[in-house]
């Protein structure tokens, strides 16, 4: 993991003054350590009966398009309101500095289906929250999520209770 340590940047004051950004930019640039952070990011799910990987607008559909494409699995992406052309499911939820709203297309996942939910950082958990919740508004179970990092002491994975979690790198 060390090698995927040392492709996350720190951007400090952004998006507000007294954050430190993990940026995953310089890892997604090296072809070897994206290679690398998606094998880990699905390695505990081979042999699992995963039926769909979902991802969150925006750095979710690279990870997670990467891991469907891997796994030979449809990819399902979470997107923002009004970016998606047909009828939709939404959910809202808070953030810590605002609101937001994601969606999903409604013939996206059938009752049937076993999601691997994918997104690059899990920091407070509201996003991660939400679409399990817009998951299963479809019926569908979400089987497990997986973060390329999480942010320990933003305690994240606490709103997430009852779902298992897999991340790749701490802070």
């Amino acid at each position: 993991m060390q090698r995927l340590h040392a492709k996350i940047r720190d951007i400090p004051d952004f998006p507000k003054p007294g954050i430190i950004f993990k940026d995953v930019t310089p890892l997604v640039k090296d072809p070897a350590a994206l290679r690398l952070s998606v094998h880990q990011l699905l390695h505990p799910f081979l042999g699992r009966e995963i039926t769909a990987i979902a991802g969150m607008e925006a750095r979710g559909f690279i990870f997670g398009s990467l891991v469907a494409w891997e796994l030979g699995l449809p990819f399902v992406p979470l997107r923002k309101p009004g970016k998606l052309p047909y009828d939709v499911q939404s959910v809202s939820y808070d953030l810590e500095y605002g609101s937001a709203m994601l969606e999903i297309h409604i013939d996206s996942l059938d009752s049937g289906d076993r999601v691997l939910l994918i997104d690059d950082l899990l920091a407070t958990g509201g996003t991660a929250k939400a679409s399990c919740e817009l998951i299963e508004k479809l019926g569908a179970k979400v089987e497990a999520i997986a973060f390329v990092i999480e942010l320990d002491a933003l305690g994240g994975r606490d709103k997430l209770h009852g779902y298992e979690v897999h991340s790749l790198l701490h802070y």
